[in-house]
């Protein structure tokens, strides 16, 4: 792993400690299903659940496992973690056990806190895992009592800017995540460059996020961001259905939504959402996958509000690239945030020429110190300050940034090269997709050919009828070779642990 100057820092106390130093700890820091909190109220409670951690043994450097619903207690274990030094492993309390068992046995966590309604899978995971931590529940009336009777005056560590302060995962389409050891310089960094430079986040800002906080985008712009400044971020725990985010929309009123593509697309195709009020929104972000330019339009069309597409990843923590409230280009991802220089490579490293694809390349002061326990990976994927990504893009004139899919993902077909992103936002503008996702598929001579895996729209009869019109629909509007040579019809797409869709499962068939 690389070993950057150090200076001190932790990020504890630029979100949280500095607010309650300074006569902010008044403030409203969350609204949640249970009431609003204040910084006073998530400084208080990361006090207990640190004093709870110093029981349990746990050190500066320790890992911390926290799979608990967004809520106090979420944000409370996470800055508790924060302020003794140790570092944060966010996991999505849904994972089925064998997951469980893998994150458990990789990142050797000392404690772990986990919610009540998964905590049979956690213990059973855990049981299988030599030197599991004890599975703490959160959430019982005991829990709560003995987190009540705690000393929560627990000082706060002395880290430096390059230690270890949270684990954030690949998306692990194939194979297990891949733990990315980001810092707190990291946070502080694309903190002040993309959350305030960017989106000009301000304390007067309600934040709202589709993510949950095991998200790292989502940390970040509905937790670090808005607590950096002494805004409000709104938290909910159920599942995020377009239902579920209108209401709380309605309810909690956000200037900021956190969006992915996924939830535009189920919020443009509500049957009610011309009616609902989204009218406190002043900009939404959308990130984690591409972003169709079709879905991009009907949502201005629709709701009016300013859109951002950007683009991050976990080993720059966050958003480098990105549109701006006041500048938006649908189609893009905008363009490189200011303090991060990103290029489009050929395979030697050399930049290619404006408007041609090439491989994404990108350095700035939020670098990870690496990935966790695999040196090869490492050195591969960070060379000479930069992180060597497997996206690929290209750069126009104007310095707008477009997205041409992973290059793992990108399709060579006929000799010539398909971005899948092309021929999914081509499927997307016919009236019966709601979702679409296209992979390489092997054919019987060995050949790999596009397939195209569809949701259609409610009340739209799947078939190969309306197969053979998608697959005319395509090659009307694309170059000949680019149609899709088979149509799946899906309730629903394979997605992993991070909600993005699983299109190395489509591709092996076993979705």
């Amino acid at each position: 792993m690389t070993e950057p100057p150090q200076t001190a820092l932790n990020i504890f106390d630029e979100f949280l400690g500095n607010h309650i130093r300074e006569g902010r700890g008044d403030r409203r820091a969350l609204l949640t299903d249970q009431g609003p909190s204040t910084y006073y109220d998530v400084f208080d409670a990361s006090g207990r659940f640190a004093r709870l951690m110093l029981e349990a043994g746990v050190e500066p450097g320790d890992r911390v496992l926290i799979a608990l619903p967004d809520g106090l207690a979420y944000v409370a274990a996470l800055f508790g973690t924060l302020r003794l030094g140790a570092v944060v492993v966010m996991v999505n309390p849904h994972l089925p056990t064998e997951q469980i068992e893998y994150f458990f046995q990789y990142t050797e966590p000392r404690a772990a806190f986990v919610g009540t309604e998964c905590e049979a899978a956690f213990r059973q995971a855990a049981a299988g895992v030599a030197d599991a931590p004890e599975v703490t529940a959160v959430g019982s009336t005991a829990f709560e009592a003995h987190l009540a009777s705690l000393d929560p005056d627990v000082p706060i560590h002395p880290t430096q800017s390059n230690d270890p302060a949270l684990f954030l995962f690949s998306g692990g389409t194939t194979g297990h995540p891949k733990g990315v050891v980001q810092t707190h310089g990291s946070f502080h960094n694309t903190t002040a460059l993309y959350g305030q430079r960017t989106l000009h986040i301000g304390p007067d800002d309600v934040t709202l996020s589709v993510p949950k906080l095991y998200f790292g985008y989502a940390t970040g712009t509905n937790l670090f961001f808005p607590f950096s400044v002494g805004a409000t971020s709104a938290l909910f725990s159920e599942r995020c259905t377009a239902d579920a985010l209108f209401a709380a929309i309605e309810r909690y009123r956000p200037t900021v939504l956190v969006n992915v593509p996924t939830m535009v697309n189920h919020l443009i195709n509500h049957p009610d959402a011309a009616t609902r009020d989204v009218s406190s929104l002043r900009i939404a972000t959308s990130a984690g996958e591409a972003l169709p330019v079709e879905l991009h339009r009907r949502w201005d069309a629709l709701f009016g509000i300013p859109l951002l597409d950007g683009l991050g990843t976990a080993e720059m923590w966050h958003i480098f690239i990105s549109n701006r409230p006041d500048d938006v280009k649908p189609g893009t991802l905008g363009r490189v945030v200011e303090g991060f220089e990103v290029r489009a490579c050929s395979p030697d490293g050399t930049s290619v020429e404006t408007g041609d694809v090439g491989t994404m390349r990108v350095r700035g002061d939020s670098l990870a110190l690496g990935y966790w326990r695999d040196d090869d990976k490492t050195a591969a994927a960070f060379q000479d300050g930069w992180f060597v990504s497997g996206d690929m893009i290209s750069f126009d004139h104007d310095g707008y940034v477009t997205y041409a899919g992973r290059s793992d993902d990108m399709l060579k077909v006929s000799g010539k090269w398909l971005s899948p992103k092309e021929l999914e936002n081509c499927l997307l503008e016919h009236d019966a997709v709601r979702e679409a996702a296209v992979v390489g598929v092997a054919t019987e001579d060995g050949l790999v050919k596009p397939s195209a895996f569809i949701v259609p729209e409610a009340g739209t009869a799947p078939g190969e009828e309306l197969a053979t019109t998608l697959q005319e629909w395509a090659r009307s509007r694309l170059e000949p070779y680019k149609y899709p040579r088979a149509v799946h019809f899906m309730d629903d797409l394979p997605r992993t642990h991070l909600g993005k869709v699983d299109r190395g499962r489509l591709a092996r068939g076993d979705s």
